[in-house]
């Protein structure tokens, strides 16, 4: 990784692209993700590169939801690999669940690069790489078919970050409860997940793991409080308010 001066006004979003340009050398990363990447940088420009109120309401329920969840999966794709593969480790933990790499552009060799990189992060155990536990999801036309039968195939719930929409819309179909993490607010993901956090996922990720540490050890009626009162709908239309509002401020000089 090259250094990135500490005192460059956009040194994180510089040390994140290194991360995926690593990433990509390393065979985590496809061409592809690197452009998608640049797509929801442009979301995160105009929320301020800041977490939003509304982006910390979407992650306390998507915590509740899943300390909740009898079978919670994380699945994994190569850009949440190379940007966040310690921060998937702990709050698979902290929340009981399972690991599960599931790639659009798939190929057995970067599957198990993937997991590799997972397990030098501390991950035990990281389905979806053994075809002879493979099945597919119905409906989906890329590589993200296959599925774990241990894992996503199981599961409950399952938190997707960086999604892509035809996938998102068939676990729900499932009824599989369905966590997003994407920073369009106006994506198929966002709008077919149960649950869409509009933020970066490395600012996301470690505000997950802080809030499932605080709501670990609280009562399941909190748990399911917290859930009921989240409307994923509304919380998706403030956020593209705030979002409007925010270029207004900035067109007006």
């Amino acid at each position: 990784m090259s250094r990135v001066p500490k005192a460059h006004p956009r040194a994180e979003s510089l040390r994140v692209r290194e991360r995926l340009v690593d990433g990509f050398k390393s065979g985590l990363v496809v061409p592809e993700g690197l452009t998608a990447h640049g797509r929801g940088e442009a979301f995160d420009y105009i929320l301020g590169e800041r977490t939003s109120k509304f982006a910390r309401r979407a992650i306390e329920a998507a915590v509740a939801e899943m300390l909740l969840a009898e079978r919670p999966v994380i699945s994994v794709n190569g850009n949440v690999a190379a940007l966040v593969p310690a921060e998937i480790v702990t709050l698979a933990r902290l929340v009981g669940a399972k690991v599960e790499v599931n790639l659009f552009h798939g190929s057995k060799k970067r599957e198990m690069a993937i997991a590799k990189y997972l397990r030098t992060h501390g991950a035990r155990e990281v389905h979806g790489v053994d075809l002879k536990f493979a099945t597919q999801i119905p409906e989906v036309n890329s590589d993200r078919q296959k599925v774990d039968r241990r894992g996503i195939a199981a599961s409950d719930v399952v938190l997707i970050p960086l999604e892509d929409g035809d996938r998102a819309e068939a676990l729900t179909k499932l009824g599989k409860r369905v966590i997003a993490i994407d920073l369009n607010p106006m994506s198929r993901t966002s709008r077919a997940a149960d649950i869409a956090i509009v933020d970066s996922i490395t600012r996301s990720l470690p505000l997950m793991i802080k809030t499932a540490k605080g709501l670990s050890q609280k009562p399941r009626e909190k748990l399911q409080k917290i859930m009921k009162k989240f409307d994923n709908n509304a919380n998706l239309n403030a956020s593209l308010r705030f979002m409007l509002e925010r270029l207004e401020n900035l067109s007006r000089g």
